[in-house]
This record gives C-alpha cells, structure tokens and sequence, in this order.
C-alpha cells in the first residue's frame, strides 16, 4: 500500500508544471464578486478575451456579458474575442422549461447582426446528441489573467436576480498558462471543421457533417494543453488538464492519482453525489488507510433539477431524490467513520440558492479547480477540463481556509445516517419515480447518463 502511495506522489511531482507567484493568485468567495470580476476584466482586456463554458444564457446577465464583450470590442477592434460553448445546448432552452422556437443561438444571430463587430461564438458537438456528451471546458482568459470557474453565464450563476448558484472563483495572473488555455481553443476547437459558429445566419444540422464530428472527437481524445513548463516539485505551480472518454483521459488519470496519493486529508466538492464506482473503490481505499475525508455536497432542495413542492413535478425533479438515496446508502455504508469523525459529510443548503461546487483540495498541497463533476457522465462522456495546483509550501492555505469556511457557513454537517432522509420521506410523485427505476433497474442507466 505504501509503495502505491509513493508511486502516486511520484507521478504528480513528475508533471511537467507552470511556476506561480503567490501574490498573483487570489480567490472570490461569492456569486456578485464573480460577476464584479467578469465585468472589469472584459472591460480592461487589451489583446484577447477567450471564454469558455458550457452556455451563456439568452437572460438579463447573459445579455450584460455580451454587451460587454461588443462594446469591449467596438472600443478596440483589434481585441480577439472568441467564446466556445456546447453546440447542442446552443440550441434549446434550460430543461424542464416549455419549448422555444427563440433559442440562444436565435439571439447570438440577431446580436451579431445588429452589432457586426466579428464576436466569434462557436458550439463544439462533442457528440451527435447532447444526451451523450457535452463541451464542459471551463476558464475565461483575458489577457494574461485566467478566471477559472464552473460556472456558465447566466441570471443564476451570476446572481442576477433573487437567486444565486455558487460555484469556485480562482483568478490566476499567468501568461504560460493563459497562453495553454488560448492555443488549445485555438488548435482544438475553433480551428476544427466540425466547431461551427452559432451567430452567423445559418447553423448547419448536424447530420451534415457526420465525418467531421467523429474526427473532433477523436482528436480531442487525444489533445491535451500545450505549455513549456518545468519538472518541479517545491515551488508553487500548475498544471492545467483535459481530458475526454474514459480511456487514456489525463484529467480522470490525475484525479485517480490526488486520491491514491492523499496520506493525511482530502476535501471533496461535488453537486451531486453520484460517483463513477471506481472513484467509490479509492474513496474506500482512503478510509481504510485512515485518511480523513471531508465530502461537501448540496442539500437535494439545492441542486439545479429540483423542482419545488408549489410547482408542477416533473420526471427531471426526480434526479435530486436519486442522489440523495446515494448519500444516504454512502453514509449507512461508512457510518462506523462518520461517529468517529474520520468522514464528514456536509449538505450545503442556503435557502433557495443552489450549489455547484467541484474539485479536491489534498493534504494542504494539492488543489484540483474543475467543472468535472466526479459522476459517470463527467467520467465517460464529457469534453472536461481543470487546473491541478500545487502548493508543497502551503502558501495558498490560507484562500483556501477562507473559501471552505465561506462554504461551510451554510452547510449541515451530517453525523449519522438517518439525518438525510429515506425514500418513504419523498413526495408521492417522487417516490414511485424512484421505486418504478429500480423496479426496472433503469436507475443505474438514468446514474451513468446525468
């Protein structure tokens, strides 16, 4: 066991790392100063602005970003500006929300037409259907500044409105790795055939290029960032990593490793709790050698599928009841560690907000940044991306203290299983959902596909 751990370390102080300085990395602890940030970056950009994330919303805060970026770019016609965003949720409205014929795409088109200033918008297919796959890269560049986050842009990510949905902000001022992020949407994406641009007039089907679609994935299998970088181990760096399908994926390979490697501490985040089993099979590792692991995740009432008791349930509302019957099976499984403190599991819960955290932070060293979300889709089917930063002398310790106790403030710690409620505690509509699924066993398809 020892030798696996070692092993493990190796590889991770073997990768090739951009160096960092310490004063150059900071942390936002909230929703608004996301926002705040986003806006005074784009308008300060003086070069390029490369954007990417799964959608920007055709809302209030998604039409203030996009103005943003045109009038940044009316303001200087040189500046390079480009967004990549999945091509299929492009195309359709949120879901569980009544159908459109006025989509995003449908507005980024009149946008363009209406400002003509050359912003270029393109959706990445990673598969023919969005079911099976999406574009899941996360980082918006400007300049040589590097905001990394989860989230998309919209009302709710950007705490337009009532509501929020948090996520993580790390701003990291680096122009190695700013110039990684950039190249590889450059050479991965927009310069592929098969990434088309979603603000021109026509948006071609995507039965019309088949080829081209199957030969984007198959190199973006096989892709990874481009960056000098040194073999450094005691000095503060990062990496950044991507990865696509479960096979020869760096970023899933890596996160294997931060987990097969953890000697003392480890602090999870995840919206929704539903590992890929082999993550379940290191997180077991991790208990059995006495490690201490910390899991935060949403309360099921603030996970973005679910639907309120005053509003009309649908099958997509079932989704947070299923994640919670996982947690619940998780903490009857290792309750022996929950009484003794070893596990802490915490249920993130703020009124009506919602919560979308991911990454692991390791022994006080390692920090994963990612919009990965440690389920089987993320692991098998999604186009994803993160930065793994090292930090041998703790000198981010104290961001990193100040984001988890930000987070922690609002969450519930759980100390014994019957805390989290039970299938007989569910709405009726919710609970023959859950009973028909694994009456049929559709429930571990439904786990492998969201």
């Amino acid at each position: 066991m020892r030798s696996r751990i070692k092993q493990n370390q190796a590889f991770l102080n073997h990768l090739k790392k951009i160096p960092l300085s310490v004063e150059d990395v900071d942390c936002l602890f909230s929703t608004k100063a996301f926002k705040t940030e986003l806006l005074s970056l784009i308008e300060g950009a003086k070069n390029r602005i490369y954007l990417a994330a799964l959608y920007l919303e055709s809302d209030a805060a998604g039409q203030e970003i996009l103005m943003a970026l045109y009038k940044a770019k009316q303001n200087n016609p040189d500046l390079d500006i480009a967004i990549c965003i999945d091509f299929h949720r492009a195309q359709r409205g949120l879901i569980g929300k009544n159908k459109d014929t006025n989509t995003n795409a449908s507005w980024y088109q009149e946008v363009e037409k209406a400002q003509t200033s050359g912003i270029k918008i393109m959706g990445v297919p990673v598969k023919r259907k969005e079911l099976f796959g999406v574009q899941h890269l996360k980082g918006f560049v400007f300049d040589d500044s590097v905001l990394y986050s989860g989230a998309s842009i919209n009302n709710i990510y950007l705490h337009q409105e009532q509501k929020y949905r948090l996520d993580r902000y790390w701003l990291i001022k680096n122009r190695e790795l700013a110039n990684s992020m950039v190249t590889f949407i450059k050479e991965e994406l927009i310069d592929r055939p098969a990434v088309t641009s979603l603000n021109e007039e026509a948006i071609p089907r995507i039965s019309t290029f088949k080829i081209k679609q199957r030969q984007l994935v198959k190199s973006l299998k096989q892709s990874s960032y481009k960056f000098a970088g040194q073999t450094i181990s005691e000095i503060l760096s990062v990496v950044p990593l991507n990865g696509l399908g479960a096979r020869k994926n760096e970023l899933n390979r890596n996160i294997r490793r931060i987990l097969r490697s953890t000697e003392k501490e480890i602090v999870i985040f995840t919206p929704y709790f539903n590992l890929p089993r082999i993550i379940g099979r290191d997180i077991n590792a991790l208990i059995k050698r006495g490690v201490k692991l910390t899991i935060v995740v949403g309360d099921k009432t603030a996970n973005d599928f679910y639907i309120p008791a005053d509003q009309p349930f649908k099958t997509i509302g079932g989704l947070p009841y299923l994640y919670e019957s996982n947690l619940k099976r998780f903490a009857e499984k290792y309750k022996y560690v929950l009484k003794t403190g070893q596990l802490n599991l915490h249920l993130w819960k703020d009124q009506d907000n919602s919560f979308h955290l991911k990454g692991i932070y390791a022994d006080n060293r390692f920090i994963l940044l990612t919009g990965h979300n440690l389920n089987p889709r993320a692991w098998r089917l999604d186009l994803e991306n993160g930065l793994l930063i090292d930090d041998p002398k703790q000198e981010l310790k104290g961001l990193v203290d100040q984001e988890l106790t930000h987070i922690l403030s609002h969450a519930t710690q759980i100390t014994d299983p019957n805390q989290i409620e039970s299938i007989d505690d569910y709405p009726p509509r919710a609970k023959k959902l859950l009973l028909r699924l694994r009456r049929i066993r559709a429930d571990r398809l439904v786990k492998s596909l969201l």
